[in-house]
């Protein structure tokens, strides 16, 4: 049985962990509402740029050829993951879910014969994966030292998957990172964004489908320089609402270790106090059993 100054250390340790992890859930919900306000922000951009791509892809003439980014290399033998992750821990299952997710899909693949590359966003994605499948991860991009994503950042990633693009290493590019929907829950997500994956342009939509513009130069110019950008744009995106997953993630995470701590604090002290009490007793019935004796 563990001493009263082993309990009474123990219970101050306890103490001590639950300031931390108050702390922690407080400052993540200061910066959950900016984190949250700029990933939707951001959506309905990235999305109208799917639709602007989809609309330019549909007025170019069939069989006219196209860009590389949007109708691929024609193989799908080679696969890049860009696994992006946070930097730092103690947000629940975040980056864990976000490793699942991509590993399961690099199992896929390789049962199906392809080649698969990973490229990591994140320290963390990095230190998941090393353990399984170290051997295919070709890059790591770290943000440590990032306090607010930035699109330059999304651009030096984009940049950087262009780079291998045009080099030949890979057929596809996808896409993980956590969809923010609330505080709890993140949805780990795959997107494909090389050859980009655009919505079908439906004449039955609406009028708005149905117009015709002139574009100023060529459609196939236009594509040229956007498709790059969509991909710093998606990407962009994906670092935004991990931004707002990771810190609703951890605000989930710190609440429950604080809630823990408090049940913990409870029974150490509830220990604390039969122990005590039995001591009490027990040196009680010694000076009582010592009287009787003289």
């Amino acid at each position: 049985m563990a001493s009263l100054k082993d309990l009474r250390n123990r219970i101050a340790s306890v103490k001590a962990t639950q300031k931390i992890t108050k702390a922690m859930q407080m400052v993540a919900a200061a910066k959950l509402r900016r984190a949250q306000s700029a990933a939707e922000t951001a959506r309905p951009y990235a999305a109208r740029m799917e639709q602007v791509l989809a609309g330019l892809a549909a007025a170019i003439p069939p069989g006219t050829g196209g860009s590389r980014l949007m109708v691929g290399t024609g193989r799908d033998d080679v696969h890049l993951l860009v696994v992006c992750t946070a930097e730092r821990g103690l947000c629940g299952a975040f980056n864990s879910s976000i490793a699942r997710l991509a590993r399961e899909h690099a199992n896929r693949l390789i049962g199906a014969g392809k080649t698969v590359k990973i490229l990591c966003v994140g320290r963390k994605g990095f230190d998941l994966l090393r353990r399984t499948h170290g051997g295919l991860i070709v890059d790591t991009i770290t943000l440590r030292d990032v306090k607010q994503v930035g699109f330059v950042n999304a651009k030096a990633v984009a940049d950087r998957v262009l780079e291998m693009f045009a080099g030949g290493q890979f057929d596809v590019a996808t896409l993980f990172y956590a969809h923010f929907k609330s505080v709890i829950s993140q949805v780990p997500t795959a997107q494909q964004i090389i050859p980009a994956v655009l919505p079908e342009v439906d004449p039955a939509a609406g009028t708005q489908a149905l117009a015709v513009y002139e574009f100023e130069p060529e459609e196939s110019e236009i594509l040229e320089d956007l498709l790059p950008r969509n991909i710093a744009v998606q990407i962009f995106r994906a670092l935004l609402e991990n931004a707002a997953s990771e810190q609703g993630a951890r605000m989930t995470a710190m609440d429950n270790a604080t809630r823990n701590a408090g049940d913990m604090i409870h029974k150490l002290t509830l220990n604390y106090n039969r122990t005590r009490q039995a001591q009490i007793t027990k040196e009680l019935i010694e000076i009582i059993s010592g009287a009787e004796a003289l």
